[in-house]
């Protein structure tokens, strides 16, 4: 977890055209997202998670906290994003565990100034919240 944290902190440093980590509480949960162009990772890291690294491919990265002792959470995630024109992509997330962390990573091909709304379902037992967010993505 710490390499990928590492490359994304350095690629959000050199370039203005990621949004910045983002956190909602949802629930019982505090639920960190952040969706950014899929070349600020590194080709090291993108091999490691088999995450293709085209200018044209957007990450989304979701980790989800318990709200009082800030442990990682398991859940279960689905989801789509929605451009301006109304077309929905489904989010397809894979879980990564390192160590004690626990994220989940999907892409989304994306034009120059695409506009998506995401709304995503994160849910756990009996316990489902819904996060949404909109971001628009920009070709370097």
């Amino acid at each position: 977890m710490n390499r990928i944290i590492i490359a994304l902190l350095l690629g959000l440093a050199v370039s203005f055209s990621a949004a910045a980590e983002q956190k909602k509480q949802l629930g019982n949960w505090d639920v960190h997202y952040i969706a950014f162009p899929a070349p600020l990772l590194t080709p090291e890291i993108a091999l490691q998670y088999q995450l293709q690294r085209s200018k044209y491919n957007a990450v989304i990265n979701i980790s989800v906290l318990d709200k009082n002792n800030q442990q990682a959470q398991k859940v279960a995630l689905s989801g789509n994003a929605k451009d301006l024109q109304g077309r929905q992509r489904k989010l397809e997330f894979t879980e990564v565990v390192e160590g004690d962390a626990v994220y989940y990573l999907a892409q989304l091909p994306f034009y120059h100034e695409q506009r998506f709304s995401f709304t995503i379902t994160v849910a756990s037992g009996n316990e489902s919240q819904l996060l949404k967010f909109d971001q628009t993505f920009y070709v370097d």
